[in-house]
C-alpha cells in the first residue's frame, strides 16, 4: 500500500487576526483551527505528520503533543520555503504528500481521502485541491488547457481580464509524489515581489518537465476556506456549527431554533434529546438519550445521563445521572456529581459535591464541599457553610435526612441518618444519627411594646 504522509503549514503569525494568540490557535466550535486539521488529517490514515511551526511554536507544540512530528521555519519565507523544512523527516521516502494549511479547519477526511485516491488514480506527480468560487477574488485561478489538463495557477494579481473570470480556484491545498515534492522544491527561486518561495511554482516546474499535474475539485466551496482575519474565523464557526448541528439531528436530536444553538465539534447527544435555543454545550460534554435541554443552558465538559432535564442553567465540569434534574437558574459548578432522580430547583449552586439518590434540593440553596447521601430534603436558604477565609471543609450528610428552612451548616461537619434539623438552625457540631437538632436563640415576645413607644 502507497505510504501517506501530510505536511501541515502552521508557522505563520496571522498579522491579520491583531491578536496576541498564534493564529492557528484560535478556536472553531471549540477546538483550535490547527486541531480541527490534524483529527482530519489522522481519520485518512496517514503514516506521518509534520507541522511546520514558527512564530507560537511552542503553544502549538503543547497542544498537539506527539501526535505530530515536527519542523521549524524560522523566517517566514513563503510557502515552498515552510514546506522544505520537512525534509529531514520525509526527503528520501516513496510516497504521497499531503500539504494542508493549519487555518482551513473546514476540510474533511472525506475530501482528503477522496484526493488521495484521485492523485493515485490519475498518476499524478501534483494534484491540487480546488473548488468552484461563486466570487474567486483573491483565489489563485486554475487554468486547463482545451483537454481541460491543468495548465497553471495564476495568482489574481497577475491574472489577465479573462484569466480572473475563472471561477475554479486553488484552495492551498495539494497532493505531491514525495521524492519530486524535494526534488522539485530545491528549484524554487525568490524572484518575485515579495522574496519568497511559492510553493505553487513547483507545479510550474513540473509541468515545463513534462509530469502529470492535476486538480482535484470539491463538491463544497466552503470546505476550502481559509482564516485569515477575525471575519473569516466567525464565517468558518458558522459553517462549522451548522454542520454540527445537522449531523445531531441528522442522529435523532430535536433542535428547536439551529440557528441559535452553539455545540462544540467533540459533543456526543444521545437520540430523542430536545435541545431549545439560545443554547452552548462545551469541551468534552456527553448528553445521553431522551434529555431536555432548556433555552439559555450552558453545560461545559460534564456528563448528563440520560432522562435529564437543564432548564436555564449552567453545568460545568460534573455529573447528572438518570432521570435527574436542574432549574431554573441554577449552577453546578466543577466536581458536583448529580445522583439518579434527584431534584435541583431554581437558585440553587452547587460545588464540588455529591447527592444521593432522590435527594432534593429546592431553591435558595449553597451546597459547596459537601457529600449528601440518599433521600434528603434541603430546605430553602439552606447554606453549606464551607469556608473560614483561609481553609475549605467538608460536611457529610447521611441519608433520610430533613434539612429546614434557611439552615447554616458550619463545616466540618457530620451528620448521622434519620435526622432532622430545624428552621432558622446554625449548626455547628456532629448530629448523631436518630436525632434532631434545633439551634436558634429563643424567642421572646415584648407585650404591649407598640404602646411604649412615642407616637
Amino acid at each position: 500500500m502507497i505510504q501517506r504522509y501530510a505536511v501541515v503549514l502552521a508557522a505563520g503569525q496571522g498579522s491579520r487576526m491583531k491578536s496576541k494568540l498564534y493564529k492557528v490557535l484560535h478556536p472553531v466550535a471549540g477546538k483550535p483551527m490547527v486541531g480541527h486539521v490534524i483529527e482530519q488529517v489522522e481519520a485518512t490514515g496517514a503514516n506521518e505528520i509534520v507541522t511546520i511551526v514558527g512564530f507560537g511554536a511552542e503553544k502549538v507544540k503543547d497542544y498537539l503533543g506527539n501526535r505530530t512530528n515536527y519542523a521549524v521555519q524560522e523566517e517566514q519565507l513563503g510557502t515552498g520555503h515552510a514546506v522544505i523544512q520537512a525534509e529531514t523527516h520525509l526527503k528520501d521516502k516513496e510516497g504521497i504528500t499531503l500539504v494542508i494549511c493549519g487555518d482551513t479547519p473546514l476540510l474533511t477526511a472525506e475530501t482528503l481521502n477522496n484526493l488521495f485516491d484521485y492523485h493515485q488514480e490519475k498518476g499524478a506527480k501534483a494534484t491540487i485541491l480546488t473548488a468552484h468560487a461563486q466570487n474567486p477574488t483573491g483565489y489563485g485561478r486554475i487554468i486547463r488547457n482545451k483537454e481541460n489538463s491543468v495548465e497553471k495557477i495564476v495568482e489574481q494579481k497577475d491574472a489577465s481580464e479573462a484569466e480572473r473570470l475563472v471561477q475554479e480556484v486553488n484552495t492551498g491545498t495539494y497532493c505531491f509524489d514525495n521524492r519530486l515534492l524535494f526534488e522539485t522544491l530545491s528549484q524554487v527561486g525568490n524572484q518575485n515581489s515579495q522574496g519568497e518561495y511559492y510553493l505553487p511554482d513547483v507545479i510550474e516546474i513540473l509541468k515545463k518537465q513534462n509530469e502529470i499535474v492535476d486538480a482535484y475539485k470539491m463538491i463544497s466551496e466552503n470546505e476550502g476556506k481559509g482564516v485569515n482575519d477575525r471575519v473569516a474565523l466567525a464565517e468558518a464557526s458558522q459553517l462549522m456549527r451548522e454542520r454540527i448541528n445537522k449531523m445531531h439531528m441528522q442522529n435523532g436530536v430535536t433542535m428547536i431554533d439551529p440557528t441559535t444553538t452553539y455545540i462544540d465539534s467533540d459533543i456526543v447527544i444521545g437520540s430523542d434529546t430536545v435541545i431549545e435555543a439560545s443554547v452552548s454545550l462545551k469541551g468534552k460534554t456527553i448528553i445521553g438519550e431522551d434529555c431536555f435541554i432548556g433555552a439559555h443552558s450552558e453545560i461545559s465538559n460534564s456528563i448528563i445521563s440520560d432522562g435529564v432535564r437543564v432548564t436555564n442553567s449552567t453545568v460545568k465540569d460534573s455529573v447528572m445521572e438518570k432521570n435527574s434534574n436542574i432549574g431554573p437558574y441554577s449552577h453546578l459548578r466543577p466536581n458536583s456529581h448529580v445522583g439518579e432522580a434527584v431534584h435541583i430547583g431554581n437558585f440553587v449552586e452547587i460545588k464540588n459535591a455529591t447527592l444521593g439518590l432522590k435527594t432534593k434540593v429546592g431553591h435558595l440553596t449553597y451546597i459547596g464541599d459537601a457529600d449528601l447521601g440518599e433521600n434528603i430534603n434541603v430546605g430553602c436558604g439552606t447554606i453549606f457553610v464551607n469556608y473560614d477565609g483561609k481553609n475549605k471543609f467538608r460536611t457529610t450528610v447521611g441519608k433520610n435526612v430533613f434539612v429546614g428552612c434557611n439552615a447554616n451548616l458550619i463545616a466540618p461537619l457530620t451528620i448521622g441518618e434519620n435526622v432532622y434539623i430545624a428552621a432558622g438552625s446554625t449548626i455547628t457540631r456532629d448530629i448523631p444519627t436518630e436525632a434532631m437538632a434545633i439551634a436558634r436563640a429563643r424567642q421572646e415576645n415584648k407585650l404591649e411594646y407598640y404602646n411604649k413607644l412615642p407616637h
